[in-house]
């Protein structure tokens, strides 16, 4: 996923936004939920990423 956090942090809040006030109709949610899941697994990389190099700097 060639996208920064923050693009899909945004994008993860939009489709939350979306799917609370029902604004996806049923032959898109399952689209909508595999991006999500997709969107949540790209975050939680970086985060992880995140904290091995910032451990590196303060040899953790």
């Amino acid at each position: 996923m060639n996208i920064t956090y923050k693009e899909a942090q945004e994008e993860l809040q939009q489709i939350i936004h979306q799917l609370q006030a029902g604004a996806i109709d049923m032959d898109e949610l399952s689209k909508k939920v595999k991006r999500a899941a997709d969107l949540i697994a790209h975050c939680r990389k970086r985060l992880r990423e995140t904290e091995e190099e910032l451990g590196g700097l303060f040899g953790e």
